[in-house]
């Protein structure tokens, strides 16, 4: 199924207030500017970010914390981000911290319809504070719900016309498997190439999950 291309404003405005949203990117590699900034210039409210990180204050998901469209953040870490720590500190934004290899098995229990995974990572610690312990052969395991979205964003360095994605370096750290455990994937490609340019064997997420394409900058 081919798939016409949409602009960032039009991709902005399919994601309403309140939503959940997935960013794929890792420290800003990989992640969607030109959605994040019509985003911003639509002045989105009440948004939960579900992503790696929370890059910095004019880069990557990032810009959403500074303009005010986020209430919760579910992260593995906002370290480089003061504006982040500072708007949880006075309780603007709720953040909940997770163990990054957890964050990436709960999203893909997500997408592939698990009851959640069994982790040894934060037994003992604050991490476990409310969730289930599961014994198994002796030892210990938290029990870490899946993750799901309203919306999954993404960022691709190639597209076909049929929503085929690949992904360069660090940006495939948590793309590909957003795109399985969101209800919309919208996706932001380098290049938007016809069908056949992209061999088989290099796409990493299939067209079939993809909803829409962002148009190539004029």
């Amino acid at each position: 199924m081919m798939r016409l291309a949409i602009s960032p404003q039009a991709a902005a405005a399919l994601v309403p207030d309140g939503a959940s949203v997935m960013f794929g990117g890792f420290m800003g590699v990989g992640t969607p500017e030109r959605v994040i900034d019509a985003l911003v210039a639509r002045g989105a409210r009440g948004l939960t970010l579900i992503c790696n990180d929370t890059a910095t204050p004019t880069c990557g998901v990032g810009k959403l914390i500074e303009a005010g469209c986020v209430t919760r953040v579910r992260a593995s870490h906002i370290g480089t981000n003061p504006s982040t720590q500072k708007k949880m500190i006075a309780g603007e934004i709720e953040v909940e911290l997770i163990p990054q290899g957890t964050l990436a098995e709960r999203i893909r229990a997500g997408g592939s319809g698990l009851g959640g995974v069994l982790t040894p990572t934060g037994v003992g610690t604050i991490v476990a504070e409310g969730k289930q312990i599961v014994e198994v052969d002796g030892r210990p395991f938290l029990l870490e719900k899946p993750l799901r979205a309203d919306f999954a964003m993404l960022r691709a360095h190639e597209a076909d016309y049929h929503g085929n994605l690949t992904y360069r370096l660090t940006a495939a750290n948590f793309n590909p498997v957003m795109a399985f455990a969101a209800d919309n994937v919208i996706a932001e490609a380098d290049e938007i190439v016809p069908v056949g340019v992209i061999p088989p064997d290099s796409v990493r997420t299939p067209g079939v999950l993809v909803h829409h394409l962002i148009r190539r900058p004029q």
